[in-house]
């Protein structure tokens, strides 16, 4: 099997204008079990749905590198969210995705398209991600393309625990994070097309485990105020399936920084290297 194109790296999506639709941000909160108030009066958007008006982009980013034939065996490896300002509900973006690098190793390779947001109506940057997508057991190939930003700790270099949140994995919740996200990947709908390519059955969305613990940050952190949310990061380590209990252990960093990860009641690291910067 060959490797990824590394002449693509450098690639730029044509510009991508969508909103950040109110009704549908209420939806995404209530598809990943958020009950902030700040999400169902409008005031915000859920910080990780940032992804929704931004998909198509970087969609068509992930097309120029990752061929046809390899896009089954792709599931998300990290995600990377620099929050300029908060997601405002009835406002416009404009995003334009790059491929940035390519990075090859012995069970698959990472592919990192860096993404940019900005308001529509006044040009200011609003968001900007690091989207890593992970294509199972392809090693051939070489690596190449810039660094993405670093967002690993060390939970025991001084960090102070702080707290935890457990969110419960509904046995519908990819279903409708599936209807709120625009997501269409069958490994999180369709059972027994997950079980072709190599996994256990159904397994729940990245980007709905990642909401589930900003929802533990902006709690337990932020005083319950989305606003405050300058960064989010992680890593999706393992698979989370419906009916799982995800609990997110929050741990004090210094200046505005909080590292986190999340289990399952399995016992299992799902999400790790968690990383969130939260303004005062």
């Amino acid at each position: 099997m060959p490797g990824l194109p590394v002449d693509k790296l450098g690639t730029r999506s044509d510009e991508v204008r969508a909103p950040i639709d109110p009704d549908r941000a209420k939806q995404y909160a209530a598809a990943t079990n958020d009950d902030n108030p700040a999400y169902a009066d409008g005031t915000y958007a859920p910080p990780v749905f940032g992804v929704v008006p931004t998909w198509d982009a970087i969609g068509r980013a992930v097309g120029e590198v990752v061929p046809p034939e390899q896009l089954m065996m792709v599931v998300h490896g990290e995600q990377d969210m620099h929050f300029h300002q908060p997601l405002i509900p009835g406002r416009e973006l404009v995003t334009v995705a790059e491929a940035h690098s390519i990075r090859v190793g012995t069970s698959g390779t990472r592919f990192t398209t860096h993404v940019t947001s900005n308001d529509a109506e006044t040009g200011e940057p609003v968001l900007e991600q690091f989207v890593t997508m992970f294509i199972r057991g392809l090693s051939e190939g070489e690596s190449a393309g810039p660094d993405k930003p670093d967002h690993t700790f060390d939970a025991g270099g001084g960090a102070t625990p702080v707290g935890d949140f457990t969110v419960h994995v509904d046995a519908d919740q990819t279903y409708r994070y599936h209807e709120a996200s625009g997501d269409p990947m069958p490994i999180h709908l369709d059972d027994a097309f997950a079980k072709s390519v190599g996994l256990p059955g159904i397994i729940a969305h990245g980007l709905c485990t990642m909401a589930m613990t900003s929802q533990a940050v902006v709690k337990t952190v932020a005083g319950g105020d989305p606003g405050r949310i300058k960064r989010l990061a992680v890593r999706f380590s393992k698979n989370v399936f419906p009916g799982d209990d995800v609990t997110t252990t929050i741990a004090d960093l210094g200046d505005g920084r909080y590292g986190f990860e999340a289990t399952t009641n399995r016992g299992v690291t799902v999400i790790s290297n968690g990383l969130a910067e939260v303004a005062n």
